[in-house]
């Protein structure tokens, strides 16, 4: 079976080592580059992220990074986003004020709504930690990143702002912290996105970049 070429976007912001290596480990051909022909040539295609929006998406423009993301999209090919790459996949964020994303999902990134009185519960943010992935919605995960993988398994997350996608259809999975649900992990036809870091979270992990590697356009 032929290996699956995945590009992970160098952009100067993400924990790129760790995605990498994880790549390796499920016998995908990783690939990190910023070159347009080598991204739009990939099989698949990861946005890496930890970091401010802005930053995140001042850093793909000034390379022209969200110009060779659109062409790759527009090839039907599959994109993930993880945790800031998930979140540069909306229209815009209010972190630090209002920035623009790249628009390839509708809806906007916005702070995590817990209350004032959440720490006095020993809640706060960031939100870092092990949290379970759900299916409010119901929906078929087969043929999908989560393809095999049972609701309510853990995974990593640290992050302090949420995903609010305008569509509810596009929510694939969802995530409970101090009472909030919150969108964790989104598809829109060949674009996906997930707020934690599978690339962190051990054999679960592993299992959905698997997924996603073996995705058929």
């Amino acid at each position: 079976m032929k290996k699956s070429k995945v590009v992970i976007i160098d952009y100067g912001i993400g924990n790129v080592k760790s995605i990498y290596n994880a790549l390796l480990k499920i016998d995908a051909t990783p690939i990190l580059t910023s070159d347009k022909k080598a991204i739009t040539n990939a099989d698949k295609v990861i946005l890496p992220g930890v970091g401010a929006f802005k930053s995140g998406m001042d850093n793909l423009r000034s390379k022209n990074l969200d110009e060779t993301i659109y062409e790759f999209i527009r090839l039907g090919k599959p994109l993930l986003g993880i945790c800031l790459g998930m979140q540069m996949l909306f229209e815009k964020s209010e972190e630090f004020g209002p920035s623009e994303g790249l628009g390839l999902i509708k809806g906007s990134i916005i702070k995590f709504p817990l209350e004032d009185t959440y720490p006095t519960l020993g809640l706060k943010l960031p939100h870092v930690s092990w949290n379970n992935i759900n299916n409010i919605q119901l929906l078929n995960w087969a043929n999908t990143i989560f393809d095999q993988i049972n609701e309510g398994v853990d995974v990593y997350f640290v992050h302090s702002f949420i995903a609010n996608p305008k569509n509810k259809e596009n929510i694939l999975a969802t995530t409970n912290y101090g009472g909030v649900d919150f969108c964790s992990a989104v598809k829109s036809d060949n674009i996906y996105g997930v707020q934690f870091h599978p690339e962190k979270s051990g054999e679960i992990g592993l299992r959905i970049l698997n997924n996603f590697a073996n995705l058929k356009n």
